[in-house]
């Protein structure tokens, strides 16, 4: 267990719904149905493009909107009707929202003195927090005399000083540059596990969702299509959606030919291959994908004649640690990436190749949309 994990609490989202009233579509679902559990100290990431209805989802959790259907509990505790403040959440906004005219140490003190904490308890602190935070000596200054990601450490601060049972971001990285993104997301990472604080994180950034989350919820459409850990994710997508939107996908069309004894006889690319059967419930709902990673696939080159996948490359692009090919076989573009290529490795545009994968890295998926789309 977690240091801390036996004082944090579960919350569950049961069924939320949202519904809007747009000027020209009319009523609109910006949440729909949303159902998720996160356990005692975990930290769980909605992710979806914008627009999916992670933010509306993460709004209702935290009491800024009231949902027009479903319940929120908080260890036990159904607070779907109860104010923002009496929830007992710590909020981490896209845009900080430090107030100006204060400085660090009254930023962080806001929320303590609204609950009427002493002015030494505050002091003690805030002086933790700080120090907690990699802030320590910051107190006098003020916003506008901050770096981006020292801002966000403030506002990381304020969110925990008041001891959250609950700790909700939103998009909280969005602001900074690349280096700085990645930094950030380690050290948010290491200090929610360090105080085991149940956490719900929303961003559209699948590779920020994959390095920090213990699970993460994918959105599309005002509802959930797949929660599941970054490698369930990654290696078993339910839908075409979740496939290509967790990192780069190759999606072949497909005919499934039989299945029997665990394995699907599929046709792509003017080959037969056997796949381990697709999962219960994923089938139905549209047209067959195989998918293939880019990572998965290898190439070699061909000499004279074969009966293997063959496929010409169309272009390459070397980035140091990994080359990136394109790839044409059977009439499809494939990507394909190779890493840790010597310079004799490389291969020429227009070169003939044969491709190879592993039966058991390919899988079938549908092109579903999630029920209940709007």
């Amino acid at each position: 267990m977690k240091a801390g994990a036996h004082d944090a609490i579960g919350v569950s989202a049961d069924r939320l719904s949202k519904r809007f009233t747009h000027a020209v579509k009319g009523e609109v679902y910006a949440a729909r149905d949303v159902t998720i559990d996160v356990a005692p100290g975990e930290f769980l990431t909605l992710l979806g493009p914008s627009g999916c209805g992670k933010t509306t989802a993460l709004r209702m959790i935290a009491g800024f909107e009231i949902p027009d259907g479903g319940r929120v509990v908080f260890g036990g505790q159904d607070v779907t009707l109860l104010p923002a403040n009496q929830r007992g959440i710590g909020f981490v906004f896209q845009n900080y929202a430090l107030f100006p005219h204060l400085s660090v140490f009254e930023n962080v003190a806001y929320g303590l003195r609204v609950r009427g904490q002493a002015g030494g308890a505050i002091g003690t602190a805030v002086s933790d927090v700080l120090k907690l935070v990699g802030l320590a000596g910051y107190e006098s200054q003020f916003p506008a005399q901050m770096s981006g990601g020292e801002q966000q450490r403030v506002a990381l601060a304020r969110a925990i000083v008041i001891r959250p049972r609950v700790l909700l971001f939103d998009e909280p990285l969005s602001n900074l540059d690349a280096k700085l993104r990645v930094e950030m997301r380690h050290e948010i990472r290491a200090l929610q596990q360090r105080l085991a604080i149940t956490t719900v994180y929303v961003t559209h950034d699948q590779e920020e969702a994959m390095a920090i989350s213990d699970r993460i919820a994918v959105m599309q459409g005002g509802t959930i299509v797949q929660t599941g850990s970054a490698e369930d994710l990654y290696h078993r997508p339910a839908t075409r959606f979740v496939a290509q939107f967790i990192g780069r996908a190759n999606l072949i069309d497909a005919r499934v030919h039989d299945a029997a004894d665990g394995r699907i006889a599929v046709d792509a690319l003017g080959h037969r291959f056997l796949l381990a059967h697709p999962r219960a419930g994923m089938a139905g709902g549209g047209n067959p994908r195989l998918l293939l990673r880019p990572e998965a696939i290898s190439l070699a080159k061909v000499v004279g004649k074969t009966d293997e996948l063959v496929g010409a490359v169309v272009s390459r692009s070397f980035l140091g640690e990994k080359i990136e090919y394109v790839v044409e076989c059977a009439g499809e573009q494939l990507q394909v990436v190779r890493y840790n290529a010597g310079p004799d490795d490389l291969l020429p545009v227009q070169a003939k190749v044969a491709l190879h994968f592993a039966d058991d890295v390919a899988i079938l998926v549908w092109d579903d949309e999630p029920k209940g789309h709007s």
